[in-house]
């Protein structure tokens, strides 16, 4: 009797309705996704648009600037109080920034940084601040301070106050930035060449930072910009940004005239996130003259002023010897060859830089062009550049 009464209590139980159960089955699934760590929708609709927060909405962006990145940034925080899904959405947005120019806005990187919540990742003891507390939020803002460090932002303190807030000062994106905050600013100004932030678009401005920067080895560099158009014969009109010095003139004109020159190139010079084609005026390689060491390096009885004898004409020479046997060696004289010239032209053509050498000669000291054979020697260029040909052609002058 015992045994048959819990056997009948459970036929009982089963011939209840089971809508009942149903309702009761959706409520405990409803809840649970409510529960989870990344807060996931409570429904199939829930999760389309929450996809279409995190990705579509950059994507499908009319307009694409600052103005409407910090609207997006907004649209999300203002979406949930808890934020959920903050992690993709912040990997989402550090993937359109280039897209919408924002990579090195430092507003926008603090926006992104708001969006996490406050208080709830800080660590309480030891083990949480040294096994990384919260791991995946704290790997999302140390990729975001170091998408900063590759595109050159330098945080500030209140990027500090913002990250404590968050993590803590025990926090590794807190000590991400602590040690960004001690190298950046060394290597900030540290490049002798002080180049516009951003670096202007303009390829007759980059062409000039370019050549300045190249001839600031030689102070009495001398920079021109020619037109071609000055060439009865040219074809090509454009610009050419031409560097010389008188020292390269007289190096130029005590050049063999049995001897061709070369036009090399192109060579690529970056500026900041610029690149600019240039080419080369220079001679054969030689056999450099030994430097001949006779002065103590360690008497100070007859100290050299290293401001005088920049020019050919005030260097020691011994007592026989040609024009260019001299004992101190010129910067522009190296191994590969003697370079007296340096230009950047608007086309890249083979008749741009025959103007070019054609605008030399008519300048003071490059007389010596008119009888000389020039070769052009072309490179594989590693970027898109206009080239007529790379066959290696002679010039008579």
């Amino acid at each position: 009797m015992l045994l048959t009464r819990p056997l009948r209590w459970s036929a009982s139980v089963l011939q209840l309705p089971m809508a009942r159960f149903s309702i009761t089955l959706r409520q405990c699934s409803t809840k649970r996704n409510e529960d989870t760590a990344d807060g996931k929708p409570e429904d199939d609709g829930g999760k389309q648009g929450s996809l279409i927060v995190r990705t579509n909405l950059f994507e499908s962006a009319a307009k694409k600037d600052k103005q409407t990145y910090i609207e997006m940034v907004k649209i999300f925080e203002k979406r949930s109080v808890h934020r959920r899904n903050h992690v993709e959405f912040i990997y989402a947005a550090l993937r359109h920034m280039e897209e919408f120019g924002v990579n090195k806005d430092i507003a926008v990187y603090k926006a992104l940084i708001d969006v996490m919540p406050k208080g709830k990742f800080i660590p309480t003891n030891i083990f949480q601040a040294e096994f990384m507390h919260y791991p995946r939020q704290q790997q999302c803002i140390i990729d975001l301070l170091e998408q900063m460090e590759d595109n050159g932002v330098m945080p500030d303190y209140e990027m500090e106050a913002m990250l404590v807030n968050v993590f803590g000062k025990k926090g590794h994106p807190v000590r991400k930035y602590w040690r960004m905050m001690y190298w950046m600013p060394k290597f900030k100004n540290l490049s002798p060449w002080l180049l516009p932030n951003p670096v202007p678009d303009d390829a007759l401005e980059l062409a000039r930072l370019a050549v300045e920067r190249m001839c600031s080895i030689d102070p009495r560099s001398k920079i021109q910009v020619f037109d071609t158009q000055e060439v009865e014969s040219a074809i090509d009109h454009t610009w050419v940004v031409s560097g010389q010095s008188g020292e390269q003139s007289e190096l130029l004109e005590a050049h063999d005239r049995q001897e061709p020159v070369y036009i090399e190139g192109p060579f690529v010079i970056w500026l900041r996130n610029r690149s600019i084609n240039y080419y080369v005026l220079k001679s054969a390689p030689k056999p450099l003259p030994p430097i001949e060491e006779t002065d103590d390096p360690d008497d100070v009885s007859n100290l050299h002023n290293p401001y005088v004898g920049l020019d050919l004409r005030f260097r020691k020479r011994p007592g026989s010897g040609s024009a260019v046997s001299t004992r101190r060696r010129s910067v522009h004289e190296q191994e590969d060859g003697i370079i007296y010239a340096i230009c950047c032209t608007g086309s890249s053509t083979k008749d741009s830089l025959l103007s070019w050498i054609r605008l030399l000669e008519k300048e003071s000291g490059n007389g010596a062009l008119s009888s000389l054979a020039v070769l052009f020697k072309f490179n594989s260029p590693t970027s898109e550049v206009m080239v007529s040909g790379a066959e290696t052609s002679t010039v008579q002058h």
